[in-house]
């Protein structure tokens, strides 16, 4: 373990992390909401920590590998929990204790959206800012975004990208120099929020609000700067907006960059995941649809539709926006929606859940497993459109849906243990694992009435989901820490 390397990546992001206070700061200054000093006091402690960790290294060249990317990875989004959890405990509104401040911090930069606010339209403008802008940074990765910056000071980045981008399939790149790729990656993440600000401003949402739905509908993160996200709004044009981003969001940005830079529309067709992920959108909206209006829940046909598919796209994505109150729909409908954010978004997406693509992989190899109780002997398989996938691919999505099915059952039953009740504490576990954010029970509209170790695990869950299980796991076997 280079631990020198270790402190110098951390120190370094932890710096340029505290540079993430300065716009709230000018966003105080404009709307003259008196909370500057938080920010500025928060900058000033993040960006102290940062030198005192950087500074004795800065000198060092040694280099960075595999393993200790991982321990970067987890340390950062650890320690980053924590150092943007500050302007929320320092703020006079809303002034959160030790535990909510860190809960709504690691909610926003693991894009889940699980809030402990109450009275949200009341908090001044900047701290509405900054929780948008959390999840924004947190929906691209900031280790993906730093990768670009890294190679420059004699750090190599693969082993950072390895480490924090989603998906199965993490050796691909879509670019030679792995420089090039976060570039490629953030142009992308960039173009599509201010494609989704423009397209808010034109469906009538006023400018901050649309800057702030456009930070957390390309991260797929669902914190809103209203208590009733977007059905504040009562606008069908900003609604069907948030699906199209959501939707496009919910692609991998890899099949983006191909599209896009080739100017090939006919990529997306052709790739098998994207084609699974509209099929599963789009038939859980049609019965969504159907139920919400035989069910009696909406009177007319426009109005389940467009409940429906709103509801439908934003948790099968993971975005987690609202426009009605899903969770006293009928509870077939509850937890059907519930499952649709297991699926996910697609692999190298700003979603969460188990994506689209293993969750495809696992399909196709059940059904393998069933062909070959027919003929032992035969040779079958696994493919991806034309493409053959490699066995060590399939092993790793079912070590991938073992360990998640372990983390989750191990979770539920300590939540169930500290007296929640069962439905409470599932979708709890189930919302913040998959970067979801809203639940059922006691946890759909707010998790402000749960004790603080529930708190704490569900924590732990957002991280372990953010970090798509292995890269947190891993730290914890005797193995890594051998030398």
């Amino acid at each position: 373990m280079k631990s020198s390397a270790v402190r110098k990546v951390l120190g370094l992001l932890l710096t340029l992390f505290s540079l993430s206070m300065i716009p709230p700061v000018l966003v105080s200054l404009w709307y003259r909401d008196g909370a500057v000093l938080p920010f500025l006091s928060a900058f000033g402690l993040i960006l102290s920590t940062g030198l005192l960790i950087l500074v004795p290294v800065i000198r060092r060249k040694d280099d960075l590998r595999l393993r200790d990317g991982f321990l970067v990875v987890v340390l950062f989004w650890t320690v980053l929990g924590v150092s943007g959890s500050l302007p929320f405990m320092l703020a006079d509104s809303p002034h959160l204790s030790i535990t909510d401040a860190i809960f709504e911090s690691i909610s926003g930069l693991t894009t889940t959206g699980a809030t402990v606010i109450i009275g949200i339209d009341e908090l001044p403008r900047s701290i509405l800012y900054y929780r948008q802008q959390l999840q924004w940074l947190g929906g691209m990765g900031i280790i993906v975004l730093a990768v670009a910056v890294l190679p420059m000071l004699g750090i190599g980045g693969m082993q950072l990208y390895r480490a924090e981008t989603p998906g199965p399939i993490k050796d691909s790149k879509l670019t030679p120099r792995i420089t090039e790729t976060a570039k490629a990656l953030w142009y992308i993440y960039l173009g599509l929020t201010i494609a989704c600000v423009g397209a808010y401003c034109i469906a009538g949402m006023p400018l901050f609000d649309a800057v702030g739905h456009a930070f957390s509908t390309v991260a797929i993160g669902g914190f809103s700067t209203h208590d009733a996200s977007i059905g504040f709004f009562d606008n069908t044009a900003i609604e069907m907006v948030a699906v199209v981003f959501m939707l496009l969001s919910g692609v991998n940005f890899a099949l983006h960059f191909i599209a896009w830079n080739r100017r090939l529309p006919t990529a997306y067709l052709h790739d098998s995941e994207f084609r699974f992920y509209i099929f599963l959108m789009s038939a859980s909206a049609v019965v969504v649809t159907l139920a919400l209006y035989y069910t009696g829940t909406y009177d007319l046909w426009s109005e389940a539709f467009t409940q429906g598919l709103f509801q439908v796209v934003s948790i099968g994505s993971t975005t987690g926006f609202t426009t009605a109150e899903f969770y006293i729909w009928p509870p077939f409908l509850q937890i059907l929606l519930l499952f649709a954010s297991f699926v996910g978004g697609c692999a190298g997406s700003t979603g969460g859940g188990i994506k689209v693509i293993r969750f495809l992989l696992l399909i196709k190899q059940g059904l393998r497993e069933i062909a070959r109780l027919i003929h032992p002997s035969a040779q079958l398989p696994v493919r991806m459109g034309s493409k053959t996938v490699n066995n060590r691919v399939v092993d790793a999505v079912w070590g991938f849906f073992s360990l998640y099915v372990a983390s989750f059952t191990v979770m539920y039953l300590a939540l169930a243990a500290t007296g929640i009740d069962l439905v409470t504490a599932f979708s709890a576990v189930a919302a913040c694992i998959n970067n979801l954010g809203p639940g059922l029970a006691r946890v759909g509209a707010s998790y402000a009435d749960l004790h603080d170790p529930a708190k704490w695990i569900l924590c732990f869950a957002m991280l372990l989901g953010r970090l798509e299980i292995f890269t947190l796991l891993v730290l914890l076997t005797p193995a890594f820490w051998r030398r």
